[in-house]
């Protein structure tokens, strides 16, 4: 988004990108307790979506479209000790190696969180490997979504589970989770009383555009074409580039 899509989107509209990032968890929540003002918000879940529904999770969104997805991996530092294991051994026995450093993000605020947790689960019951379980269930390893991707980065960890795209975009090598097939399913809504509705739908118009996807197909998204629509109350200048 700040890389590369919020500078196109300026060149090409002059409106400007201001992105707060974080777990779509927290981010939901800072829009429901009104800490963040937003006009539109993308998840890496539609359930995170779905939380701000509703008069009793006070209406923020009506509608949403599934635009993306992109495979939960495990990123690893290059120049850790164990980077050569990473490289030739199953994933799943590296990360229970004495000494490793192992992130994730916290499961009750980001998505990714969630899919690391079930990595370790699904693998730990097909590989009967116990200490997998373990590491499913215990919160040391548990980072902030920033912090994990610094961390990781600066090689305060070994390796981190993240998003495929993102470990693209931060440039660092990763595996392939061989064994589960898990990947965070992305979501673009605009939320309601957005105070920029303009900018908002010309954003979601140059994200779901031929500029836009072409940006999110070399980070290795998985793009859905045309975007699939959840819900009532789509403004009609959108209508267009969704399906229901």
């Amino acid at each position: 988004m700040t890389k590369t899509v919020g500078p196109a989107f300026h060149k090409a509209t002059g409106y400007t990108l201001v992105d707060t990032s974080g777990g779509s968890g927290t981010l939901a929540a800072d829009i429901k307790n009104k800490v963040d003002v937003a006009d539109v918000f993308v998840s890496a879940s539609p359930t995170v979506t779905e939380s701000l529904e509703g008069a009793s999770n006070g209406d923020w969104v009506s509608w949403y479209a599934d635009f993306a997805a992109s495979p939960e991996v495990l990123g690893y530092y290059p120049k850790s000790k164990f980077a050569k294991d990473l490289q030739t051994m199953p994933w799943y026995k590296v990360i229970t190696m004495p000494g490793f450093r192992l992130g994730r993000t916290n499961p009750s605020q980001d998505p990714g969180g969630v899919l690391a947790a079930e990595a370790l689960e699904e693998t730990a019951t097909a590989q009967h490997l116990p200490a997998l379980k373990t590491l499913a269930t215990e919160t040391s390893d548990e980072y902030v979504e920033d912090t994990e991707e610094a961390d990781i980065q600066s090689g305060q960890l070994d390796a981190s589970f993240m998003y495929e795209a993102d470990a693209i975009s931060q440039d660092s090598p990763f595996v392939k989770l061989t064994g589960v097939n898990l990947a965070g399913d992305y979501t673009i809504t605009i939320v309601s009383k957005a105070p920029h509705t303009a900018a908002a739908e010309a954003f979601i118009k140059f994200l779901l555009g031929p500029v836009g996807q072409r940006e999110m197909t070399a980070d290795k998204f998985v793009v859905v074409s045309p975007a699939k629509v959840h819900g009532s109350g789509v403004p009609s200048g959108l209508k267009t580039l969704l399906k229901s």
